[in-house]
Parts: structure tokens; C-alpha cells; sequence
């Protein structure tokens, strides 16, 4: 084993075995000449050591991610855009009073428009206020109903969320509100499963995307997707 290999090994076992705030000393694993070449090497290429790090987020995260299987990107009913039988499923947990996710709808548009592989599936997580859970209600129906995507647009572009942008959304997509007593226990229900996804994948906010076996948070840039979207594609 190279000795570079050797210095990965050991970053990773002493993230692992003890935490990240661990010296070089500790992070030499491997005893004798080769220990101290490792340490030698970590001393030289520092590098090596958030690289490392990255790794072993990255596969703890991929965990987590399989362990929920297929049911992180099947979409509710026709709550996606881009490609339905896209490669690759970029997923992202919103909340309509959420700002950030607001400000990243016109870049979900560029990435479907620049990517015709690329399929985007929209989890409801309402967890900024009492009128996110009304939305994601809506929402859901909407969904359920195959009118999802003029209802995402017509709530965004009405302003704050409340119960009259709300009814303002739906009445714009054509969303059946009759239907909303006897289909509220199943959008409890889809949202309740959200929020366990969410606490299972250990995620902190809105928006959160995930892509492959990759977490990403917050309000990120487009050369950042596309990157982690790539990433995913080629394997």
C-alpha cells in the first residue's frame, strides 16, 4: 500500500475511532517506518486530512440514503418536473415559506432545461410555520390530481403564504378543494413520512437536496448542482 493510501487509511480510521478533533500523532496508525511516513506525508499534504473527512461524510450519508431505499424518489402523484424517466433524480425537501427555496425555482428550471436526463422530485417538509403545513396539503392534492407544477408555480409567485395565496394558488391550477376532507389523513400521512426521512437523513433545514448518495443544504449555487448531479450520473 502506497503511502498516500496509508495516510488516507489512517485519517479515516482516527476520524472513525475518535473523532475528528485528533492530532497527527493519533492519525499515524500504522506503527514503525511506515508510521512515521504517514505522518510525514500528513505533514506535508495537510490536504489529505478535509479530503478524508469529506469521504467518510460522504459514505456515512450514502448509508443513510440507501437505507431509505427507492421511496426517497418516487415522486407523490405528479409532484417532479424534467424527465419522468430521467437517470438521474435530484430531490429536494422545501417548504413554501421557505426563502431560499423560493429563490431556487428559477434554477431548478435551468437545470431540467439543461439537463433532459434529469428528473427533480419535491418532498413536502412544512416545518417554518403553521401555514407550511396548509400548503403542503394543498400541494399534495394538487398532486394527487396531476395539477402539481401550476400549483408549486402559482404559490411561489403569490407572495407570502397564507390561506388566501393558498386558495389563490389552487383556484389558478384548477385543484378540486372539495376533494381536501376525505384526502387530508393521506397527506398527514405523506408529510409524516417526510419529516421521518428528513430526521432519519439528519437534515437541519430548507431546502435539502438530495442526489445519488449525496446530502447537500441550503441555497446552492447552480455550478454546484450540476456538479453533484454529474457526480451522480457517472457513479
Amino acid at each position: 500500500m502506497s503511502v498516500k493510501a496509508w495516510a488516507a487509511v489512517a485519517v479515516i480510521g482516527g476520524l472513525v475511532g475518535g473523532g475528528a478533533a485528533i492530532g497527527i500523532q493519533q492519525l499515524a496508525a500504522p506503527h514503525g517506518v511506515q508510521g512515521e511516513a504517514v505522518r510525514a506525508y500528513l505533514l506535508d499534504h495537510p490536504e489529505v486530512i478535509p479530503e478524508a473527512m469529506q469521504r467518510l461524510q460522504d459514505r456515512e450519508q450514502g448509508k443513510a440514503v440507501a437505507a431509505i431505499g427507492a421511496d426517497l424518489t418516487k415522486p407523490f402523484g405528479n409532484a417532479y418536473s424534467g424527465n419522468p424517466q430521467g437517470d438521474v433524480t435530484l430531490v429536494e425537501f422545501y417548504d413554501y415559506n421557505c426563502g431560499y427555496c423560493r429563490a431556487s425555482l428559477p434554477l431548478l428550471k435551468q437545470l431540467t432545461q439543461a439537463d433532459p436526463k434529469l428528473r427533480i422530485v419535491y418532498r413536502e417538509l412544512p416545518i417554518l410555520a403553521p401555514s407550511s403545513k396548509a400548503a403542503a396539503r394543498a400541494s399534495l392534492l394538487a398532486a394527487s390530481q396531476g395539477r402539481f407544477p401550476a400549483f408549486h408555480d402559482a404559490l411561489y409567485a403569490g407572495g407570502p403564504v397564507s390561506d388566501a395565496t393558498i386558495a389563490a394558488a389552487t383556484k389558478t391550477a384548477g385543484v378540486d378543494m372539495t376533494k381536501m376532507a376525505a384526502f387530508q389523513p393521506q397527506a398527514d400521512a405523506e408529510i409524516a413520512r417526510n419529516l421521518e426521512a428528513a430526521g432519519r437523513l439528519g437534515l437541519t433545514g430548507t431546502p435539502s437536496w438530495i442526489v445519488g448518495n449525496r446530502i447537500l443544504s441550503g441555497a446552492l449555487p447552480l455550478e454546484q448542482l450540476q456538479k453533484a448531479i454529474a457526480d451522480a450520473r457517472n457513479g
